[in-house]
């Protein structure tokens, strides 16, 4: 399958929104988190306090890496500033649409930040016939690739 037809199908199959686990690291240390998630764009969108570990390491190291089900997608982050920017206004509405007593609760609050993911490899763990194997989709390359798993190594 070519790279553009399987990265638009795996944003279908994510859906609108998700809640998925989120990992960070900086300074030898390495966290993770659940977060309610909005893909819009081919991106993945999320936020959070400017203060909380995960913003601090975002800013040190922006790579970080989401997992939902048998998906693991690595991915570059951006601070994309305060959910109540015009700029954030896609990311705001679906958010009320879809997390709604979250959106209540954090994003009017000063401290509240967008955290925008561009997806760099997404991995899936799959299988054909009971064998299994892992389909990369690779952001920057372009290209999906599919591995065989070896049993018995």
């Amino acid at each position: 399958m070519e790279y553009k037809d399987r990265f638009d199908q795996l944003f279908q199959q994510l859906g609108s929104h998700k809640t998925m686990v989120l990992a960070t690291s900086a300074d030898n240390r390495t966290t993770a988190r659940m977060m309610s998630c909005i893909m819009l764009n081919n991106k993945i969108y999320c936020q959070t306090d400017i203060d909380f570990q995960k913003s601090k390491q975002i800013l040190k190291n922006p790579f970080v890496a989401l997992c939902v089900d048998n998906i693991q997608i690595e991915g570059e982050a951006t601070i994309k500033g305060s959910p109540m920017e015009e700029c954030n206004s896609e990311f705001v509405e679906a958010f009320k649409t879809y997390f709604r007593g979250s959106y209540d609760t954090y994003s009017s609050l000063s401290n509240e930040i967008v955290i925008e993911i561009a997806p760099t490899l997404i991995t899936l763990y799959c299988y054909d016939n009971k064998k299994p194997y892992r389909e990369f989709i690779d952001c920057k390359q372009q290209k999906v690739h599919i591995k065989q798993y070896e049993i018995g190594r």
